[in-house]
């Protein structure tokens, strides 16, 4: 079989305080996206991610586009001591679904990191304008949840693996459906130390500000297969792509579809993760068991990483 790389980029909730300080130091892309970031954003970002504190660095409108930024920054690390990486289809986890579309070429690293900016600035203010939480629901099975979620007038917000699916809304609802959990056959049900109800009705406003900011965007076809996270599917036309990219900050984040769709019809043989904490290959292995993933998130983990690449 011909081997075929994706690449997967994280989200929200991946960040840690020194996350892209070692590898600003080793190379000069990754320092080039950071100093222009800072410059773009108007506020030091590269500090905050580098040297927290963790509750600047936790908030929305900071980390999703430090993520952004870490995940290019990796991506430039990687090139840079691996010139012949090529990469057959991209996807990202909720904000990562942007990180994949500007390694992808649908935009710059500018245009996204300002749709980044917007995104998460009108986020953080749904949250702090309605009232909403977060639970994962362990080891139920997917109708039996979306029952329990009905069932509490809440939303499904992540499928993240077989067995592991996040609802999203109201913080008295999502009490009740964490109570009524063992009810629908889930092993057990954890609320979530979030800011809010993300990827849920709650973010209706969140969604209005973004379809804005998408429309006035100009969108590029990418040059591979980009895996959208609502639908599924890869798309590549610049009507798709706004849509999508706006509907899922209200809609479900269908990550362990995806990285099927990604499998079965893309025909990717190997994962490469970009940005902190291994998430990503933590829920491919459950979604895929298997399946090659290389993480890459730091100097170590860079050197590491493109032996594993260059062997593959």
């Amino acid at each position: 079989m011909t081997k075929k790389l994706a690449l997967l980029f994280s989200g929200q909730g991946a960040q840690s305080v020194g996350m892209g300080r070692d590898l600003v130091a080793a190379s000069p892309g990754a320092a080039e996206l950071f100093r222009q970031a800072d410059e773009i954003l108007g506020y030091p970002l590269s500090t905050i991610a580098f040297e927290g504190p963790v509750e600047a660095l936790t908030k929305t409108s900071v980390c999703q586009p430090a993520l952004y930024v870490h995940g290019l920054a990796c991506l430039a690390a990687v090139k840079e001591k691996f010139p012949g990486l090529a990469f057959g289809a991209a996807a990202g986890l909720s904000l990562g679904e942007f990180t994949a579309h500007a390694a992808a070429g649908t935009f710059d690293f500018a245009t996204g990191l300002r749709l980044v900016d917007r995104r998460a600035r009108a986020m953080q203010e749904a949250c702090e304008s309605t009232c909403g939480a977060m639970a994962a629901i362990i080891g139920g099975d997917e109708d039996r949840v979306r029952d329990l979620a009905a069932a509490a007038d809440v939303d499904v917000a992540n499928l993240n693996s077989p067995g592991q699916i996040v609802l999203s809304g109201e913080s008295s609802k999502i009490s009740l459906a964490v109570s009524l959990a063992k009810e629908y056959g889930a092993r057990k049900a954890v609320e979530l130390t979030v800011a809010g109800a993300f990827h849920s009705r709650l973010m209706e406003s969140a969604y209005q500000t973004l379809k804005l900011a998408l429309e006035e965007t100009p969108m590029a076809a990418p040059n591979v297969p980009v895996v959208c996270n609502v639908d599924a599917i890869a798309v590549g036309d610049a009507e798709n792509i706004r849509r999508t990219l706006a509907d899922q900050v209200t809609g479900s984040v269908c990550w362990s579809q995806s990285i099927d769709y990604l499998a079965e019809h893309l025909h990717i043989t190997h994962f490469l993760e970009l940005g902190p904490g291994g998430v990503i290959a933590g829920l491919v292995g459950r979604i895929r068991k298997g399946m090659p993933v290389v993480s890459i998130s730091n100097v170590a983990t860079l050197e590491e990483g493109v032996v594993q690449l260059s062997a593959a």
